[in-house]
């Protein structure tokens, strides 16, 4: 018989928990127990998002409630410095769940998991802090990652997201009317990407965001100085080679589109091209923010935690 783990979301309301329990929905190994949303509290989860067949009702669970409400894993998508509490409580409780958090609050510390599977895999074994990595650090890393060692100074990452990525709280990056017809430049130097990229790859990398009309997907346009001149033929060979028993990452021979990607858990790499000498590479990736960036990653992370594949409840696009 199949494993059923008990697994609570805090901070549903929110885009990434919307996607995080359509695929929890479709998941045969996890069982939500409880899902809180202070704005939503009453409502039956099925309600508001009816992929999700069950009489569960969103409820309003501050941090010591929740570590009363004892579960198998429990996953935090709640914005930047909210997350603290929450473990806090669940150690006080003396409980011991696998935790999950997708803010950037735990993404520094050493004594987490940073859970970018592809790149971090190894490291992953029998631990129960994770921290999921943030959506445009998951592309700029696996775009710089088969080069890392050959870099002749900072990668500079030009990023362009869509508005799902600002969240739900209204501001002047996820309205719609401010956004139609233009592309909003923000945070341009010492974005938390930037230094969670350069942190995990250890080399500094100069990250440039950007917030356009259309709401999910993101593409990242890397400038790389090379070490030594490769070919183009080099270039595709260790990309592919890098990422050939990677599922959720495509190799490309043309640039990457974020409208080709939006829906799906992959990540593409491509455009790859070569100045007249060899010595300097741009190349493009997209990803869906809210899945790979996000929701995705979340359940491959939860899927290694509790010993199953990894890709469980994750479809494969050909």
């Amino acid at each position: 018989m199949s494993p059923i783990f008990t697994l609570g979301l805090i901070g549903a309301r929110g885009h990434v928990g919307a996607e995080l329990i359509r695929l929890l929905a479709d998941h045969p190994n996890f069982r939500l127990a409880f899902v809180s949303s202070r704005e939503w509290q009453g409502e039956p989860v099925g309600a508001r998002y009816p992929v999700f067949d069950g009489d569960l009702r969103f409820e309003d669970l501050d941090a010591e409630a929740v570590a009363a409400r004892p579960v198998d894993a429990l996953v935090l998508a709640l914005p930047n410095g909210k997350a603290g509490a929450f473990v806090a409580a669940i150690d006080a409780a003396g409980d011991d769940p696998v935790i999950v958090d997708l803010s950037a609050d735990y993404r520094f510390d050493p004594a987490w998991y940073y859970g970018l599977p592809e790149l971090t895999r190894a490291r992953a074994d029998g631990r129960r802090r994770i921290a999921n990595p943030g959506c445009y650090a998951t592309a700029m890393q696996l775009a710089l990652a088969p080069l890392c060692d050959r870099l002749a100074g900072p990668a500079q990452c030009f990023g362009v997201s869509g508005y799902s990525g600002a969240g739900t709280s209204p501001s002047e990056r996820n309205d719609p009317d401010r956004l139609r017809d233009n592309l909003m430049p923000y945070s341009l130097t010492g974005h938390i990407h930037e230094r969670e990229v350069s942190q995990a790859l250890a080399h500094p990398v100069e990250f440039m965001p950007h917030v356009a009309p259309h709401f999910r997907g993101l593409t990242i346009t890397a400038n790389l100085h090379l070490t030594q001149p490769l070919t183009l033929a080099e270039v595709r060979a260790i990309y592919r080679a890098r990422y050939a028993d990677e599922p959720l990452v495509r190799v490309l021979e043309s640039p990457p589109w974020v409208s080709a990607i939006a829906g799906r858990h992959a990540v593409e790499i491509g455009g790859f091209s070569l100045t007249a000498d060899g010595r300097r590479l741009v190349l493009a990736a997209t990803l869906d923010n809210l899945l790979k960036g996000a929701a995705t990653q979340a359940v491959q992370n939860l899927n290694r935690a509790f010993g199953l594949p990894e890709l469980t409840a994750i479809e494969v696009a050909a």
